[in-house]
């Protein structure tokens, strides 16, 4: 869920030459109502606009812009980049001021104008609490690189983009950001499409218009969050023409089970505060003081820490954070056998060395999460299981028959990630649904997420309305020549950095993969 400039998510619009920028001769006018989905600035602020021509020239202006090129398409339609602010609800209900970007193909091409799909794209995790997928005209925004790539993808090809920045982020004024909090992540995403197909007849291009076409993507957190949204729009009875999470933390309870077991993911030291500080909001339920949850090296200040203005850089150095040591190196001990050794540092046998190196290098000192509650955290998943965790912790193979969720959890964490995992509530996609991944992602496990919702989904699956797609699988089928791409370029990486060097960058690499991957199973969805 970490978002790393590794691979081909590089900020190749940094020194693009930008024309067009501003309102030009449009007057806005700021909306007085505060209602869920409303534009709140109309027509929306237009950032920037390039031709097909001019993209295509700065993306060939760098090595990893003509990898883009290569891996999504020379650009068909230029794109207007439009700032959009809108009126949300938070947490707690009350009306949300927040923003996001609006893409609009552009262009003489048969694809660039008239009705066109709508993508609905939701970005990965980032630290950053300025975070603009809108604003590319500044070479320091954060958001460059995925803005740059979404526009490749999609809206260079002729599909309006949709991306919110997320409460928490950018103009937002919450304090914080509710991290993989489905219910607020999905009304954040659905706002924001309405307040978008407001915008759209008011753009430089208003005979660019809403087809009907909804198509609902994202990755990493995005994944999840597109997820939700899909979720969330099919109970409202809402129309998703089709979706592709990508990557995404789905099963949160059974993904939490194998980190607190000992399956340390890379970016875990980022993901737990932004997790806890979020669930702590949504329930009161994670912790009395931050001293419960983390070591005293860490715990002052870490409930306000993220999102920061800070570069994540600068809070390693600052030992603000750990860099990859979730917990101790000396492990608590217990008075159960079994709980003591799913807490002991992995190791190789039962492990492979690669996983055991990957698992151990979670651990040291100092760490973040102290020792009580990490036990405490433990005893109830292997009191209240997760069938799924244990299955995979077994050897077993998921089936739909042992992937449920635990039945009464009893540790407050673990009762937010049940809430908040994609199998509650037994729901299953109505429209077709792709999900894309590696199984080598060290970043959110392919086989306790993918896998677990996949096996949840099992019949859907055989009928072939769910997709699954392991980038890191032989290549075959509709996908092989991107399972090749991806395995070719990865391995170069591994090849020039070494394996211990390019797993870091592993989960970065696989983004514009599946988001190509995505657009093409939205072109076959009739």
């Amino acid at each position: 869920m970490l978002k790393k400039n590794g691979g081909l998510i590089c900020a190749v619009l940094a020194t693009l030459a930008l024309a067009g920028c501003g309102q030009g001769s449009q007057t806005s006018t700021v909306a007085t109502s505060t209602q869920r989905g409303t534009l709140a600035v109309d027509p929306p602020l237009r950032v920037a606009s390039l031709s097909a021509s001019a993209f295509s020239t700065e993306l060939g202006a760098t090595t990893s812009g003509q990898q883009l090129v290569q891996l999504a398409g020379t650009p068909a339609c230029g794109v207007d980049f439009y700032y959009l602010k809108y009126w949300t609800v938070d947490p707690s209900g009350k009306p949300a001021e927040v923003s996001g970007a609006l893409m609009v193909p552009t262009g003489s091409a048969p694809q660039c104008s008239g009705p066109r799909p709508i993508v609905l794209y939701a970005h990965g995790t980032t630290t950053s609490q300025t975070y603009n997928i809108a604003d590319i005209s500044d070479p320091n925004n954060a958001a460059n690189s995925e803005s740059a790539m979404i526009a490749a993808v999609f809206a260079a090809q002729g599909d309006i983009v949709v991306a919110p920045n997320y409460e928490g982020y950018d103009i937002s004024n919450l304090g914080y950001h509710p991290y993989i909090d489905g219910a607020v992540n999905a009304d954040d995403m659905i706002d924001a499409l309405a307040a978008a197909r407001t915008a759209l007849p008011h753009t430089f291009t208003p005979k660019t218009s809403d087809s009907g076409q909804l198509y609902v993507t994202g990755y990493s957190e995005g994944g999840y969050v597109a997820m939700a949204t899909v979720k969330a729009m099919q109970a409202a009875g809402d129309t998703v023409t089709a979706s592709a999470p990508s990557s995404g933390p789905y099963a949160l309870e059974a993904f939490g089970d194998s980190i607190f077991f000992g399956q340390v993911d890379i970016g875990s030291t980022v993901f737990a505060p932004l997790a806890t500080t979020s669930y702590q909001n949504a329930y009161d339920n994670v912790y009395t003081q931050p001293s419960d949850v983390y070591s005293s090296t860490y715990a002052n200040g870490i409930a306000t820490l993220l999102p920061t203005a800070t570069p994540l850089t600068t809070l390693f150095q600052t030992g603000k954070l750990p860099e990859a040591a979730l917990f101790d190196s000396t492990t608590p001990i217990t008075s159960s056998a079994q709980l003591n050794q799913l807490l002991a540092v992995p190791t190789s046998p039962p492990y492979s060395a690669s996983d055991a190196a990957l698992f151990d290098a979670g651990f040291g000192s100092p760490y973040l999460v102290n020792n009580s509650f990490r036990a405490g955290y433990a005893a109830d998943a292997l009191t209240n299981p997760d069938q799924a965790t244990m299955t995979l912790l077994n050897g077993g193979t998921l089936t739909s028959s042992d992937v449920a969720l635990a039945a009464a959890p009893a540790f407050g964490l673990r009762q937010d990630f049940k809430v908040n995992d994609m199998r509650n509530g037994g729901w299953a996609p109505k429209e077709p649904m792709l999900m894309c991944g590696g199984d080598q992602d060290p970043t959110v496990f392919f086989e306790v997420n993918t896998g677990v919702m996949a096996a949840e989904w099992s019949p859907l699956v055989s009928a072939g309305l769910v997709s699954v797609l392991d980038l890191n699988a032989p290549p075959s089928g509709p996908f092989a020549a991107l399972q090749g791409a991806f395995q070719s370029t990865y391995g170069a990486m591994v090849s020039a950095e070494g394996a211990s060097t390019a797993i870091q960058s592993y989960h970065a690499t696989e983004a514009p993969f599946c988001m190509v991957a995505a657009r093409d199973f939205f072109a076959q969805v009739p």
